[in-house]
């Protein structure tokens, strides 16, 4: 008998979020898998597709951020589900009471808020309809209540979400009260992390997007279901027990993309370079289609955001590109916002304050002051829209 077609499941930015919790639980339970998609916006409509082709158990489609090309929707059993939030919780130290900051119709909130069913604790809700503070996050922060049974108090973020926290003592106050803080959905800063970590904030760096159930490599680390290879191209190969079975109504897609060895092990090939350090942990260097060709030799944005966050600690938030250039076909650009947005950071300035730490190929030759670092999903930079922005100002 073939899988039940998903259906589309509204899910509220405020408090009105638990309300779906019932229709979650009967996705894992396999009786009615759904299509999440916010609150609001236009209904989406359920990409044609085989039905033969869905995987037996299926709970989930969930959107990928489509920051590079258009967005899929990655098929998600209640197994693959199951075992990402058990994993979690063992690596954490055990089953909590969880803080949901971020929208639940993106894998790493609906995460959430499946830690939360598995924990038999309702989550916290931080109302984000009028965006995020650290005031609200504090305040919610307050509510959190663990249980006997689930005595760890955890939250899920962005990059840009802690590093508001980490600037003021209400939030880093509140920060302190959880057992465990993940951080995901894009680069963080090497320099917050250091902060954060310095002023007694117990953070977990996760990789991870909607085709691995969201997080699936801690610190670093594969989760105990999950395993992590890089290839002869340098790109990031992961695969266990959370991976997607492809991709809806996109068959071609989910060949190119997923691949069975002779083991009978599936492997989901990521867009994203990587290397394994002196201990075997897994580094992120970046995007694959994001490196810079400037003058015939290749620049990593990672590097250059790096060491920015690093050595310029006037700097909030950082995006390095690469935007068109008549003589070096590309040239590095970093767009950034600063901590004292009255101040300002010419392209001068910071070249010669990273001369000698980069090499000269990587200094920027363009560097834009942004009120903010426009967003695509949760915490990932919109590039395209900062291309713009960095032409009007150029």
């Amino acid at each position: 008998m073939a899988a039940p077609s998903p259906r589309p499941l509204a899910i509220p930015a405020g408090p009105d979020v638990l309300d779906v919790l019932p229709a979650l639980e009967a996705a894992l339970a396999g009786r009615s898998p759904v299509l999440p998609y916010a609150a609001g916006d236009p209904r989406p409509t359920v990409p044609s597709h085989d039905r033969a082709e869905l995987p037996d158990g299926l709970a989930v489609a969930i959107g990928t951020s489509g920051s590079t090309g258009r967005p899929k929707r990655a098929l998600l059993t209640a197994e693959a589900l199951q075992r990402s939030a058990w994993a979690t919780h063992q690596v954490l130290g055990g089953s909590g009471a969880w803080l949901l900051a971020m929208p639940a119709h993106h894998v790493a909130g609906l995460q959430v808020l499946l830690r939360s069913l598995a924990s038999g604790v309702a989550p916290t809700v931080l109302d984000l309809r009028d965006g995020f503070s650290v005031e609200g996050f504090a305040a919610a922060a307050d509510r959190v209540r663990p249980t006997h049974t689930a005595s760890c108090r955890y939250t899920a973020l962005v990059p840009t979400q802690l590093s508001r926290l980490v600037e003021d003592p209400v939030g880093v106050e509140a920060l302190r009260t959880f057992d465990g803080v993940l951080v995901g959905g894009a680069a963080t800063p090497r320099a917050l992390v250091e902060r954060a970590s310095h002023l007694g904030v117990v953070l977990s760096l996760t990789y991870g997007m909607s085709e691995t159930a969201g997080g699936c490599v801690y610190d670093g680390v594969p989760l105990p279901v999950s395993r992590v290879h890089v290839d002869n191209d340098r790109h990031v190969v992961l695969g266990g027990d959370t991976l997607a079975h492809g991709y809806l109504g996109e068959p071609g897609l989910t060949r190119d993309a997923f691949t069975t060895d002779p083991d009978g092990v599936r492997w989901f090939r990521t867009d994203d370079l990587g290397h394994l350090d002196d201990d075997g942990h897994l580094v992120i260097d970046g995007r694959a289609d994001d490196v810079i060709n400037t003058g015939g030799l290749k620049v990593n944005p990672g590097v250059v955001e790096d060491a920015i966050s690093r050595h310029l600690h006037e700097v909030l938030d950082v995006v390095v590109l690469g935007v068109p250039d008549p003589e070096w076909g590309e040239s590095v650009c970093a767009a950034v916002t600063l901590v004292d947005p009255s101040r300002t950071l010419t392209t001068r300035e910071v070249r010669a304050r990273l001369r000698g730490i980069l090499p000269d190929t990587a200094l920027p030759r363009l560097v834009t002051v942004l009120d903010a670092i426009p967003q695509r999903g949760p915490g990932k930079p919109d590039r395209a829209a900062i291309r713009r922005g960095v032409g009007e100002r150029a």
